[in-house]
């Protein structure tokens, strides 16, 4: 990292530690508090989730309410107490796909019942997808625009594929795939309920909203029609607590069981400190910047490059995060297949910066950088680029905003540089390549840089028309090769995903699909 950049780090560290420490004090004088009943869990997250309609939210923070609220077709395995990458039935007792997987027939098991007592049937599951794909955003990426949903009989319903989808089975397990109640369109004709379903929940998992208080909290009770094992909780708490050092101090003393999303400097203090667990799970979570490819100046690939080599990689890792991370080579993160050990990897190099902004025909005054607290290492990270960057002659404007109207802004492409992170909703490169690069699917929906070239379209839609992973591995590694060279995005690094939890709280499986998604249904305290 710079010495600017250091310097601009330490002191607002300084300013997070003296945050902490009057806090930790002013905690002194509170009676002690009881901790949270046995029969209850309460979870502290940095803010409150955009939506809970699973046809519209495409944020692990909102499916921290969805995913226990919705079941699918098909769920992640756990394997030996570890979160798997390979799917089971949910909903689904079984299913069989034509020999050219373009037809997939379910079969679903008796007995699931929505929150109001109604049945899940094969009539549910059709309505579920016809409205995803009807209201068309971020969550109906993952599918074919082409399927086709047809009831064979109340407990069989079938997929239809103009042209193979090799990832198709995985995509039935993420939240997009939640099976809604049918119900909701009847009560709610005027949009078939998406303004009900944005605050409330309908689902058949083991957990229903009970109410929101916006900026407060979330509370969950258990669906009592729930066709599974009854949850041990009869309250699930979702607490919103913006400042990192008041979830720490709650959970420290005992108001919280979990306290998701922690700073790095705090996660070592309560390791230290040995109340709590701190658990560490390998991730494919990645933090990289968004460039506006579509808006001068931005627009300009030299400009992109100079921005790509004036980033302070190491230094991040190193300083910020404590070494807990690293660079990402591109956009496939190590560990998901398709990832190329051997692609062209920036670094941070202010001479080649430079010499690039030198080509630069239309040179920037300044660039606005976007970012929220939605992540409470993102400042560190907007510092830190703004100094390094400015030692290549860009001068750059941070602007910090609520996460709500940040995500506003990037959907409208209103910005020139932003911060995002990413972990994958099930387990193919699909996830990173054809989400960040396809040209349809700019936005919100994934490619938040506003990114096009027909040639990486090409590549991409290859990519996903043939089942060899062989195959499909040449045309992603092919695709990224360009897009690298393109600096289409600033591929910062990839870190493990860490949660601090009360020691007595048992059965938590992590799933690197899931991030910020904690299985409330099987968990409890001993």
């Amino acid at each position: 990292m710079s010495n600017t950049a250091i310097n601009t780090f330490r002191k607002n560290t300084k300013t997070q530690v003296a945050g902490a420490i009057f806090l930790a004090l002013s905690g002194l004088s509170f009676t002690a508090q009881a901790a949270v009943p046995k029969d209850m869990l309460v979870i502290g997250k940095a803010a409150d989730p955009q939506t809970l309609d699973p046809a519209v939210t495409i944020d692990n923070n909102d499916w921290t309410v969805t995913y226990p609220a919705y079941q699918r077709l098909v769920q992640y395995k756990t394997e030996d107490g570890k979160g798997s990458t390979q799917v089971e039935g949910d909903l689904a007792a079984s299913w069989t796909a034509s020999p050219d997987q373009l037809v997939w027939t379910f079969k679903l098991k008796p007995g699931a019942k929505f929150d109001d007592g109604s049945d899940v049937n094969a009539d549910a599951v059709k309505w579920s997808f016809e409205r995803l794909m009807k209201i068309g955003q971020g969550p109906s990426e993952a599918f074919p625009k082409d399927m086709t949903v047809t009831v064979v009989d109340p407990m069989t319903v079938t997929f239809t594929l103009k042209t193979p989808f090799a990832p198709f089975l995985y995509t039935l397990a993420n939240d997009g795939a939640g099976i809604v109640n049918p119900a909701i369109a009847k009560a709610n004709p005027a949009d078939e309920g998406k303004a009900w379903l944005a605050g409330h929940t309908a689902g058949s998992g083991p957990y229903k909203l009970d109410r929101w208080q916006k900026g407060q909290q979330l509370v969950l009770v258990p669906n009592p029609h729930y066709s599974g094992a009854k949850p041990a909780f009869k309250r699930v708490t979702v607490k919103i607590i913006g400042e990192s050092a008041t979830r720490r101090l709650q959970l420290s003393r005992g108001d919280l069981d979990i306290a998701d999303s922690l700073p790095m400097d705090q996660l070592a203090a309560l390791k230290k400190e040995d109340k709590v667990a701190v658990e560490e799970f390998p991730s494919l979570r990645v933090t990289y910047l968004y460039l506006n490819n579509a808006k001068a100046p931005m627009n300009q690939v030299d400009l992109r490059r100079a921005i790509s080599s004036a980033v302070d990689y190491q230094g991040m890792v190193k300083g910020i995060l404590g070494g807990n991370a690293k660079q990402m080579r591109g956009p496939i993160p190590d560990g998901m297949w398709g990832f190329d050990p051997t692609a062209k990897q920036y670094t941070l190099d202010l001479t080649q910066a430079k010499a690039d902004l030198e080509k630069v025909k239309d040179k920037p005054q300044t660039l606005d950088f976007l970012y929220s607290d939605n992540d409470p290492n993102w400042e560190s990270i907007a510092l830190a680029v703004q100094a390094s960057l400015g030692q290549a002659g860009i001068n750059v404007k941070l602007e910090k905003l609520a996460n709500a109207t940040m995500r506003d802004r990037i959907g409208q492409g209103d910005y020139d540089i932003s911060i995002g992170n990413w972990s994958p909703d099930f387990a193919d490169p699909y996830m990173f390549m054809n989400y960040w690069f396809e040209s349809d699917k700019k936005g919100l929906p994934g490619n938040r840089s506003f990114y096009s070239n027909p040639d990486v379209d090409a590549l991409l839609k290859k990519a996903v028309s043939v089942t060899d992973q062989k195959q499909r591995t040449d045309y992603y590694q092919q695709a990224q090769k360009i897009v690298i060279d393109e600096a289409a995005y600033v591929y910062l690094f990839q870190k493990n995903y860490q949660v601090a939890m009360n020691k007595d709280v048992k059965g938590f499986v992590f799933n690197p699909m899931l991030e910020q998604v904690f299985n409330v249904g099987q968990m409890h305290k001993q």
